[in-house]
């Protein structure tokens, strides 16, 4: 059964705010959302852009490469790029609509831990 692992303080992600921690190789996006904590994969599926280096309004996170969305509260994707106006080298490499990977969280000892696998 996984353990839970700490990637910072609770203070290191303010509310409205997003930050990427490696887990031991695994890139986990936290965002800050009122009091609540949530941790996703750290990339876009689209094409791999850095999701915490984004936007996040509310609870939707968009990528800063190529803008699709996400609800960072379960990953479900709100919005996807479709690559229309891109090369066809670029929109041939363009994936289904993939939502992010979750990872539960849970605050103790003022830090945030994630549990990397169910």
């Amino acid at each position: 059964m996984a353990e839970f692992i700490v990637l910072g303080a609770v203070s290191d992600v303010p509310s409205g705010t997003m930050k990427e921690f490696d887990a031991g190789g695994v890139k986990v996006m936290v965002a800050g959302v009122g009091d609540k904590f949530y941790a996703l994969q750290g990339r876009c599926p689209h094409m791999g852009g850095v999701l915490a280096q984004g936007k996040l309004e509310g609870t939707v996170v968009t990528c800063p490469r190529h803008k699709s969305q996400f609800d960072v509260t379960d990953g479900h994707v709100v919005r996807w790029t479709s690559g229309a106006g891109l090369t066809y080298e670029i929109a041939r490499r363009l994936k289904a609509p993939t939502s992010l990977k979750v990872y539960e969280v849970k605050i103790a000892d003022g830090n945030i831990q994630v549990k990397l696998s169910q």
